[in-house]
């Protein structure tokens, strides 16, 4: 054994890689595993919505350019072929630009737009089951979700949390996969860590690279995870060292998130299905906006004004656009998902995509205020409660709020709200007709029962 192992080493960093290591999905509980499976055909619907999208076709390009020119990993959003690493950086990168993705709420973090590709990708390269596919989830999601824990809301004011844990959590998955031994699941980390980024500037002149953050975490935790494989060594205490993540990352990191609860607390069952195709911090505000309206039966143009009553990472992210110029740029302006929730009663792919700078939704837009709420922010990022407070054109001053927006597990999306939801995202893209998918879906469904994933997850029968 050499010295370097972390056999009796009891440092967070090396718990959490013995655990991703060594994880079964006998240890895993049945509703745990039926999750993974409800989070993996929500992530297959958005990977499918990506397609067409800008940034998306110009990362599939450059995938076609610089990787090979096919393989045996899949590209969702056209059924080409490529190698681990760049089929997860372009699956990764398609499954995040939809703003449909789901959302662990305590550590504002996206984790099937990274875990997944990162773990499909692995799969189809060594022919693992569906088994092995959703233990390594499991582990993608248990690590990045901690990871994202351990960081705080500091981290969060510069840092997309999804770009820079993102690719721990990838590593987790694909080291999973590939059989790491502790020690080298470690190595794998030091890799991930080190190539950790993801910054927020691109919001204030619409630059395409918040998915280039899912892709590079989902394809640099892919590469991590085998050159560990290789025997390339990481530093070891990637998250809690002197010069770690922690330290050069986070003005509140808290050492002990990174293995609460490891084996007990399942985290995976704590995130949310995103309902609206917008900024998840969004979310609460729109939920109570259209409670309001539906329990008053107010039209927009009965309405004066609004104020989100709102957490500060919202006021951080949301605060950098004031007149969105693109159509992903809108879905991180409060004004604008509330203006498509007041005039269309719904802020979806379409309504995004069509009617963000219509004349209405724009003076909708324009009497949109947010306001630091200190009920909101003291249990943020726990819980995201949403609160409005409306005046009308006659004088009235109402109040709602949500308690748990659309989509949280308290307030979950059913199996057959989330085939719907994959209907709608595979219509948008124009990847997969609806009879394409009604097809394909209790295929994906069943993952779990695959007897290997060397067969294209999308391939009709």
């Amino acid at each position: 054994m050499t010295s370097t192992s972390i056999s009796h080493d009891t440092s967070p960093s090396s718990i959490l890689a013995k655990f991703a290591a060594e994880l079964e999905l006998e240890a895993v509980p049945a509703r745990v595993v039926a999750r993974a499976e409800d989070f993996f055909v929500d992530w297959i619907g958005s990977a499918l919505g990506g397609k067409g999208s800008n940034p998306v076709e110009r990362l599939s390009s450059f995938a076609r350019e610089m990787g090979p020119k096919s393989g045996p990993c899949e590209i969702l959003i056209d059924g080409s072929s490529s190698s681990s690493f760049f089929a997860a950086l372009v699956n990764g990168a398609a499954s995040h630009v939809a703003e449909q993705d789901d959302v662990h709420n305590g550590s504002v973090f996206h984790p099937a737009t990274v875990v997944f590709p990162a773990a499909l990708a692995v799969a189809q390269e060594i022919g693992a089951s569906g088994r092995e596919f959703v233990t390594a989830a499991v582990a993608g999601y248990e690590v990045g979700i901690r990871a994202g824990e351990f960081m705080g809301r500091s981290h969060y004011r510069q840092f997309h949390t999804t770009g820079t844990m993102g690719t721990l959590a990838a590593a987790a998955a694909a080291g999973r996969l590939l059989r790491l031994s502790p020690d080298a699941m470690l190595d794998a980390f030091g890799s991930a860590g080190t190539q950790a980024a993801g910054l927020w500037e691109f919001l204030r002149d619409a630059a395409d690279s918040k998915p280039l953050h899912a892709g590079k975490a989902a394809a640099n935790g892919v590469a991590s995870a085998w050159l560990a494989r290789h025997g390339f060594r990481g530093a070891r205490q990637i998250f809690e060292g002197k010069q770690g993540l922690g330290a050069g990352m986070s003005a509140d990191a808290d050492v002990a998130r990174l293995t609460d609860g490891l084996g007990n607390r399942w985290a995976l069952e704590e995130t949310s299905f995103k309902f609206h195709a917008s900024c998840r911090h969004t979310h609460p505000a729109a939920d109570a906006l259209l409670k309001v309206m539906t329990r008053h039966s107010l039209a927009a143009e009965e309405i004066k004004d609004v104020a989100a009553l709102v957490h500060q990472g919202a006021i951080d992210v949301l605060g950098q656009v004031d007149d969105p110029v693109s159509v992903h740029q809108a879905k991180f302006s409060m004004g604008t998902t509330l203006g498509l929730i007041g005039v269309f009663g719904r802020a979806g792919l379409n309504e995004f995509e069509r009617h963000y700078r219509d004349d209405a939704v724009r003076q909708f837009a324009n009497v949109v205020r947010m306001e630091l709420d200190p009920e909101v922010d003291a249990v943020y990022p726990a819980r995201w409660i949403g609160k409005v407070k409306i005046r009308t054109r006659d004088g009235r001053i109402i109040e709602e709020r949500v308690d748990e927006p659309k989509g949280d597990p308290g307030n979950t999306l059913s199996r057959l709200e989330i085939e719907e939801k994959v209907h709608a995202l595979a219509a948008f893209g124009g990847a997969m007709s609806h009879a394409q998918m009604a097809a394909l879906l209790p295929r994906i469904w069943a993952v779990t029962a695959a007897n290997d994933l060397t067969r294209p997850i999308l391939a009709c029968s």
